[in-house]
Order: structure tokens, then sequence, then C-alpha cells
């Protein structure tokens, strides 16, 4: 069975000192790393937070909060700090992340319109990245998946993935929750374990 890594955005605006960073955030690399140098995956994708300038997501470009929540396209959107802004430092892949096996690259959250969590498809699930149709390509089955964050983007990575047929583990020690609420990493994994997805620890 052939299997993949997906790296989901572990990029300095989430890391340590970023505008969105996440607690604990520049601890799971070494572990993503060694993941890497003693595993043979068939494919390693990393996914990229790839936002313009005028995204909608940000609470600057709505006169809102960070925190606050609005309706955008007919959907619950938070208000995030500006992040990962298209050719910034912010936006760019940590420096510590080993990136000499990486695959493929899937960028993700370019309409300014609507925001992407999930590697694989837009928020209003209107507009696919890509990424699916990659795996099936190259006869992916089995993902193995990691990074930031756990409660956002991975989250909705991994149930994307279970919807789209591919068996799916989430390693725990490769991943840290935002924990905008505090339960929120924890209710992650236990909706997770309710989906179908494996934590390995």
């Amino acid at each position: 069975m052939k299997k993949a890594l997906i790296i989901v955005d572990v990029q300095n605006d989430f890391c340590e000192g970023g505008a969105l960073a996440v607690p604990g955030a520049n601890e799971i690399i070494p572990y993503i790393n060694l993941l890497m140098e003693e595993n043979e995956y068939d494919q390693i994708v990393l996914t990229q937070d790839w936002h313009p300038a005028n995204h909608k997501s940000f609470a600057s470009n709505n006169g809102k909060k960070v925190g606050e929540t609005i309706i955008l396209n007919g959907i619950p959107q938070f208000m995030w700090p500006d992040h990962c802004v298209q050719g910034t430092f912010g936006a760019d892949f940590h420096k510590d992340l080993n990136r000499d096996k990486v695959t493929h690259i899937v960028q993700k959250g370019k309409n300014p319109e609507v925001d992407s969590y999930s590697g694989f498809q837009d928020n209003n699930h209107f507009v696919k990245t890509g990424l699916d149709d990659f795996l099936k390509y190259h006869d992916i089955q089995l993902l193995e998946i990691v990074g930031l964050a756990l409660d956002y983007c991975v989250k909705f990575t991994c149930l994307d993935a279970v919807q789209l047929g591919y068996i799916t583990c989430l390693h725990f020690n490769g991943t840290r929750a935002v924990n905008v609420k505090p339960d929120n990493g924890k209710d992650a994994i236990f909706g997770l374990l309710q989906n179908s997805v494996t934590v390995l620890g």
C-alpha cells in the first residue's frame, strides 16, 4: 500500500514569533523531520497557506477585531490576524523543516472571498486544491498527517481525507492546537477519532 506524509502549514506565521503563532509549534518540527528520515513515504506533500493581502478572513479587511465571527459567503468565518500573506516571510516554510524529500507543494487560501482550512478544498467545498488528484494519480491509499494547527487546518485536512476514501492517520506528536477556546485541541482529537481517523502517539 502506497503512503504519503502530508505536512500542513508549517510556516513562519504559525510558529514562534509569527503573526498567528500556535503554542508549541516549533516543538513538532524535529518530530516531523524524524518521520521523514526514518520512514519510506511514496510522496511527501507540504500544504501552504497562501493568502492575498485583501483576504476576507483577516479582521483588518473587515473592520473587525481578531476573534470576532462574521458570515462570509454564507458560512461563519472566524476573524484572524493578517497571516501567511503571499510573498512574505510569514508565508515561508519554517527554516528548520527539512524539505529535501518533499515531492509536492499545495497552496491554499488564495481566493480572497473564502478561507481554506483543508489541504483538499476551500471551506465552501467549491474549489479543490488539486491535492486529491495528485494523490490518486500516484495511487496513494494511506495518509499520515502532521502540522498546524490541530483544531483548524489539520482537523479539516484529516476529515476530508477520510471522506475521500484514504486510510487516515494523525501523528499526535506532530501537531499542536491554536486553542482559541481551551478545549479546542482535545475536542478536535475526539472528533477525529469518531470519524475513523487513527491517532498515533
